[in-house]
């Protein structure tokens, strides 16, 4: 494996494990807490969404008349991610997005799905992120994510663009949650089968062939400049700290949710 790639595993591998192993997946007993981790994450599944297509806007001609743009190779990889991301099958064989897939997760488990719907036709009419973040009533650690993703997006730098793509993003799941998520499908089948779906697609498209794809992407855009590197590693550190914030958001929210509930019942 390239040196520089050892290098950043190592530095993030301690927030890493914070990740994975953050509470707010011990907090997920139920259907509701399921519900109220989705309207966090759901953020993260748009950006993500982003922030690939600025890759493929940056590292491939989209426009016309067309001219080939940077390395061949890297074409490739981008839109071969591109392509899963933006055009996978759903369990009935349909063509979604991954966001649009999350969508219905959300909406056939009950989560509410008015936050970001309302955040998505605000930028579509024009409005800035931070116009829509207030008529979504966006939390704020999903802003604060948002706009990290946004900064790094809007810096022009592809290297970077592409570092907390391959490292701040994937593989930050555990096998525990999954675990959680299969024992609530075995009795609410109805309502967990498409996120059951969702993650299983996230392990097979995403957390194999795509994670190999952006490593050999972002090896490509640093190649042997060390300067490079050390931004990427340094950016990646900041992206996973933005991801623990997340994480700390939607915990709070299931157990504000918890205790309401307490509270209603006695």
């Amino acid at each position: 494996m390239n040196t520089a790639i050892e290098r950043i595993n190592s530095t993030i591998s301690p927030i890493r494990k914070e990740i994975i192993q953050h509470e707010v997946y011990a907090e997920m007993q139920a259907l509701e807490d399921i519900r109220a981790f989705m309207q966090y994450h759901v953020y993260a599944v748009w950006d993500f969404m982003s922030l690939l297509k600025t890759l493929q806007n940056e590292l491939t001609c989209t426009r016309v008349p067309w001219f080939p743009i940077g390395d061949a190779e890297t074409r490739h990889l981008i839109n071969e991610i591109v392509v899963g991301e933006e055009s996978d099958v759903d369990a009935h064989g349909k063509r979604k997005s991954h966001f649009e897939l999350y969508l219905d997760a959300m909406q056939q488990c009950g989560a509410d799905t008015s936050g970001i719907e309302v955040f998505v036709h605000a930028l579509k009419s024009g409005k800035s992120l931070e116009e829509a973040f207030d008529l979504a009533h966006t939390p704020e650690e999903a802003r604060a994510f948002v706009r990290f993703t946004f900064r790094i997006i809007n810096s022009g730098k592809a290297h970077l663009q592409a570092a907390i793509f391959t490292f701040g993003r994937e593989d930050l799941i555990p096998d525990m949650f999954h675990a959680i998520v299969e024992d609530l499908h075995q009795q609410f089948p109805e309502q967990i089968a498409t996120f059951k779906y969702y993650l299983e697609r996230h392990i097979e498209v995403d957390g194999d062939h795509h994670s190999h794809l952006a490593l050999k992407m972002t090896a490509n855009l640093c190649a042997d400049e060390d300067e490079k590197w050390l931004e990427a590693e340094q950016i990646v550190l900041e992206s996973l700290e933005m991801r623990a914030l997340l994480w700390e958001g939607a915990k709070k929210l299931i157990v504000s949710n918890k205790a309401h509930n307490q509270i209603v019942t006695h």
